[in-house]
């Protein structure tokens, strides 16, 4: 007989309960309001059938077996919900025990991804069926969501696996392949992929059933022991002792997640199951309410929309490219043509000599090399890769090419002459791309033929360690092309966000705030020490005045003379800001053009680790400023986010989605933020206005906002309903 419940189906045959997870009108399972009270309902009813009942069956109507918590109640949550939040996942877990204890055999049947809360249901089960297919994704990656497991999910794993063992699935959130969890033993026995699987899992369910009449887990057998034993075995002194430490090194104190479930992990070993439960609903409470997780949370819905292509035109079938042209073999160029190679793209490297194309492919076999070494690619994947490019000093060897990437130096004359020489090598239907990180697109394309399959496409350096690639649409570029672009980015493994053309696009122009923030904070006195400790403690990976060595004050200031020499032409004068005056000073007054012209804001002695230049301090830092670390780390963050909610309003950013995404990936804004402009969100909207205000009145216009970009801000909130 079937009962069926909204969310699950309850059927009883042969004396099995089957409980079947089928969400309505979702793709996948999650621990939605409605499934709570079918939860509930079934495990009544499982209660009340006991005496007539052999067995019990979990599985899943999806081709995911649970996707976990329902996410958007997080997001709707406030820090007056803690209480209920750990009412209503202790009511969960109230029913996973009773399910568990009932001294019946029950059994997971995982037929797909189990990951968070689903990995919590399928724990349930005292035997765990899998489907041996190496796309599926079990565990518990709620910490990369800024909470943790908190329905029995640590209690569990630690228990399974022991304290050392499962730090890595609960502090970190790894996850894991069904074979995996095969060899780990949290899954006992694996089927074969296919048709037949659904089958096959509830042959072997019904299988173990038969032979196993009564059945418990292994914490609830007298005499049990924790794997290597609790947190206070002296085997673990070492440990535990470093482990807090290591982990504040890594978060910097900005993500509590991982602290709280190393807590949980440690403390629950100590004491028995079910008070161990409860420590997790206690933490997770806690963590539920807090800004970080809606702000992770909201990364994950914001990566997600990257990823299903909703900034992509719908109308434009998908494609794949498989053949593409680099122009310039510099570190852009090779590293552009590496990711094309190892995505099976058919590459052709293009410099002015030979030497120098070679010299770009070198590059490629220098990055293989190390994956060999590591054993990460074999010698066979190598030189097919490899062999996929094609290092070359002709223009004609680019013939035939679906796309022709320039990658060459970052002046305007190059990249016309260069783009007209060679588009007209394309495949017929084939487009063009700049490199560009600054130079307007709908300029660059007024040399072309045909300027609306011109876009550009902007990698990040190194561009096999970075995984953003911003596309700028000119005012020609067609919906085609940008479709196309964002098939191709996507191909070769890349984050793809789209903005519409302006000067510095996105990136670059926000990624200037924050630097010339700190280059100005320089120049009116502050310690250069101070700003760089204070960019760092507040999540940003290295400080201000380090990236702008790394990038090149030289380059920054290039970047200044061509904006003059544009808007002069227009009959227009460019008003340098602060910092962007003591970049030019440091460039042309003290010879300071940054690292690789052998010192900028650093020196860098032979041998040595590099250290502030010792003459900042004499020649800028003043006793009697004034400063604190709040409004430092303020003015760094502020700006950034400032900047982008005027792209935002200004159309260079069509979604909030592209500004949070390009904001972590390519300019390293905080993650425990969500983005530039979940920050804005997450701050609280008044509360951003009013401590923008004051920054403004303190700092500047760059920290005013206008009328017109509050509207924006608010037009532009996310939301999220029922």
């Amino acid at each position: 007989m079937t009962t069926p419940t909204p969310t699950i189906h309850y059927a009883v045959d042969d004396g099995i309960a089957t409980l079947t997870m089928d969400e309505p009108n979702s793709p996948v399972n999650t621990m939605c309001e409605q499934w709570q009270k079918d939860l509930i309902a079934c495990t009544a009813r499982v209660v009340a059938e006991r005496q007539t009942l052999r067995g019990i069956i979990l599985d899943s109507a999806k081709k995911v077996f649970f996707a976990g918590a329902d996410l958007k109640a997080v997001m709707r949550s406030s820090a007056t919900d803690a209480v209920a939040v750990y009412e209503e996942v202790e009511t969960i877990k109230g029913c996973f025990r009773r399910l568990e204890t009932l001294g019946i055999p029950v059994v997971s049947c995982i037929n797909g991804h189990a990951l968070g809360g689903g990995w919590e249901l399928a724990l349930v089960g005292h035997h765990r069926l899998a489907v041996d297919n190496d796309r599926i994704a079990l565990g518990l990656p709620e910490v990369t969501l800024g909470l943790i497991p908190g329905a029995t999910g640590i209690s569990k794993m630690v228990r399974l696996l022991g304290l050392k063992k499962a730090q890595a699935y609960l502090v970190e959130g790894k996850t894991f392949t069904p074979a995996v969890a095969h060899a780990m033993g949290l899954v006992h026995a694996l089927v074969p992929d296919g048709d037949g699987a659904r089958q096959s899992l509830r042959d072997g369910a019904m299988a173990w059933i038969d032979a196993h009449p009564s059945s418990q887990q292994p914490w609830d057998v007298a005499g049990y022991e924790i794997p290597g034993g609790g947190a206070n075995a002296p085997q673990h002194a070492g440990l535990l002792s470093v482990a807090p430490a290591m982990l504040m090194k890594k978060t910097r104190g900005l993500l509590p997640a991982p602290a709280y479930a190393l807590a949980c992990m440690v403390e629950g070993s100590i004491v028995d199951y079910d008070t161990a439960t409860r420590i997790e609903s206690r933490y997770l409470a806690r963590l539920w309410t807090t800004p970080v997780a809606r702000n992770l949370i909201s990364h994950f819905f914001n990566m997600n929309a990257i990823k299903s292509g909703q900034s992509r035109p719908n109308d434009v079938p998908r494609a794949r490219l498989s053949k593409v042209g680099v122009l310039g073999a510099g570190m852009m160029g090779s590293g552009i043509a590496y990711a094309q190679a190892a995505s099976g793209i058919q590459t052709v490297l293009k410099d002015v000599t030979i030497a120098q194309a070679e010299k770009g492919k070198a590059y490629s076999a220098q990055l293989t090399q190390t994956q060999v070494a590591r054993g990460h690619l074999g010698a066979e994947a190598q030189a097919a890769l490899l062999a996929r490019i094609q290092a070359t000093d002709d223009m004609a060897d680019l013939a035939g090419c679906e796309l022709i990437v320039e990658a060459v130096f970052e002046a305007r004359d190059l990249k016309t002459r260069v783009i007209s020489e060679a588009e007209p090598q394309l495949a017929a239907g084939g487009f063009f791309a700049s490199n560009t990180s600054t130079l307007p697109i709908s300029g660059l394309s007024q040399g072309c033929q045909s300027p609306e399959r011109f876009i550009g496409i902007h990698f990040f350096s190194p561009v096999d360690k970075m995984k953003l690639v911003e596309i700028i649409r000119g005012e020609q570029t067609s919906e085609e092309t940008l479709a196309r672009a964002f098939d191709y980015v996507q191909q070769i493994g890349k984050i793809p966000i789209v903005v519409n053309d302006a000067r510095g696009f996105y990136t670059s122009r926000t990624f200037g705030t924050f630097v010339m923030e700190g280059a100005a904070m320089v120049g009116e006195g502050i310690p250069a020490a101070v700003i760089e400790n204070a960019a760092m403690q507040c999540g940003m990976p290295v400080g201000p005045l380090a990236v702008l060595d790394e990038t090149a004050l030289s380059l920054s200031v290039q970047v200044l003379d061509q904006t003059r020499k544009d808007l002069a032409e227009r009959g227009e004068v460019y008003q340098p800001s602060a910092g962007e005056r003591l970049v030019e000073r440091m460039v042309k007054e003290l010879d300071r053009p940054g690292r690789a012209g052998g010192g900028g804001f650093y020196a860098y002695p032979e041998g040595e680790k590099k250290h502030l230049w010792p003459e900042l301090a004499t020649l800028f830092e003043r006793a009697e400023v004034a400063w604190s670390v709040s409004d430092i780390q303020d003015r760094l963050l502020y700006r950034q986010a400032i900047e982008t909610a005027r792209c935002l309003h200004e159309g260079v950013l069509g979604t909030v989605h592209d500004a949070n995404i390009g904001s972590i990936y390519g300019i390293g804004f905080p993650m425990w933020t969500g983005g530039a402009m979940q920050f804005i969100y997450g701050t609280g909207i008044a509360a951003f206005e009013r401590r923008a205000s004051e920054l403004a009145n303190k700092y500047g216009a760059g920290f005013a906002l206008s009328d017109a970009v509050k509207v924006s801000i608010r037009k532009n909130e996310p939301q999220y309903e029922h």
